[in-house]
């Protein structure tokens, strides 16, 4: 793997787990609108970024366009509409939080050492036996 392929790999990475530290703060009313914090904001990188981790099976949207989209930075400018487009809120699969938590790197290493184990097993009841 390439320099430019791991920098990919980084950004998919990263912006997976700014998806697992986003939360709903508050829920304004009327209209169901969920005021998310630690929302990434999506550049066409991030964009790109956010597909790769969906078609990997990591993140799946909840609502396709459904929920309105802004930045509360827009209610400083004056004439400015809080929510100007619509996006999708996507979720963590189980798989998702596997690959944040390295679960396949410990379960690769835990085989290693119990193999590492049982060769040194077998190898003392041999010395021990022929001994």
């Amino acid at each position: 793997m390439d320099t430019l392929d791991a920098g990919r790999e980084r950004t998919i990475r990263r912006l997976l787990r700014k998806l697992a530290k986003q939360r709903v703060v508050q829920v304004l009313q009327p209209g169901n609108v969920w005021v998310i914090e630690l929302a990434p904001k999506l550049d066409e990188d991030g964009e790109a970024a956010l597909r790769t981790c969906w078609l990997r099976g990591w993140v799946e949207p909840i609502s396709h366009d459904a929920v309105p989209r802004g930045d509360v930075a827009n209610l400083t400018q004056p004439g400015r509409e809080l929510y100007d487009t619509a996006a999708p809120i996507y979720r963590l699969t189980d798989s998702g939080w596997n690959v944040i938590h390295s679960t396949r790197q410990w379960l690769i290493a835990t085989f290693a050492v119990a193999a590492a184990t049982l060769i040194a097993t077998i190898v003392g009841v041999i010395v021990t036996a022929a001994a």
